[in-house]
């Protein structure tokens, strides 16, 4: 794993509270996660072999269910977390300089559960990690976790603070980025190759901007049936980390 560092400018106003088991359960088998205390029903909480210094609290469905959203599946387990630190750009092409893992740059995607998905998809298809922007991208969340179902624990994420610096330093490492959109003439097959690759994605309706698309090497679509105007984001990104591993 690249090296971390703190980041609190990262943290939300308060801690996170992460609810489900998939969620829960990577939170607590992850030793860079801090999970400061620990909700659940006793049926949850009983295959947990739990740390002695973790502060538990035995509840009922009912109230886990006052402590998240409206309807959140919450599988009567609830973890109150310190974020992750930060996780250096440098650091994670350097962790991957051997290797031809992907990697997933996301061009100001906000919703948390478009972000969650996209990191369960890197982990189903082993990709290096995930970059996006510090200030337009969601912070670390309860719908983040669980839309992830456990990858916000093994997927390196790294936000940067410049976007198109960042795709320079990758172009440097050697991979070459693809930025997806629908304008674009070829097919991700046609133009992917045999490099190591980054794939690059806008927000949905936006797509990606104009300068983000200037820092790609190439710009390619899926080949999508013409009775769909567009795919999720994330979906998107699932099929080109797909195509990409496939080869």
């Amino acid at each position: 794993m690249a090296r971390r560092g703190h980041r609190p400018s990262q943290a939300p106003a308060g801690r996170p509270r992460f609810w489900g088991r998939h969620a829960v359960s990577a939170a607590l088998a992850n030793p860079n996660r801090t999970v400061r205390k620990l909700w659940g029903t006793r049926e949850a909480l009983a295959p947990f072999d739990l740390p002695s210094d973790l502060p538990v609290v035995y509840a009922d469905v009912a109230d886990l269910g006052r402590m998240v959203p409206a309807d959140a599946p919450h599988q009567g387990l609830v973890a109150e977390v310190d974020p992750l630190d930060e996780i250096w750009l440098g650091d994670l092409l350097m962790e991957g300089r051997d290797d031809r893992r992907p990697l997933v740059v996301l061009d100001q995607v906000t919703d948390p559960h478009n972000v969650g998905a996209v990191l369960r998809s890197a982990a189903a298809f082993d990709a290096l990690g995930i970059v996006t922007q510090d200030r337009h991208a969601p912070p670390e969340s309860g719908a983040l976790a669980r839309a992830a179902s456990g990858a916000l624990e093994t997927v390196p994420w790294v936000r940067v603070v410049n976007l198109a610096r960042a795709l320079d330093e990758i172009a440097e490492a050697g991979f070459w980025r693809i930025g997806l959109t629908g304008h674009a003439d070829q097919t991700l097959g046609q133009v992917m190759g045999e490099a190591k690759v980054a794939i690059v994605l806008g927000a949905e309706g936006e797509g990606m901007r104009q300068n983000t698309e200037a820092h790609c090497d190439q710009l390619a679509k899926l080949p999508i049936s013409s009775k769909v105007e567009s795919l999720n984001v994330s979906n998107a990104a699932a099929i080109a980390l797909y195509a990409a591993a496939a080869r």
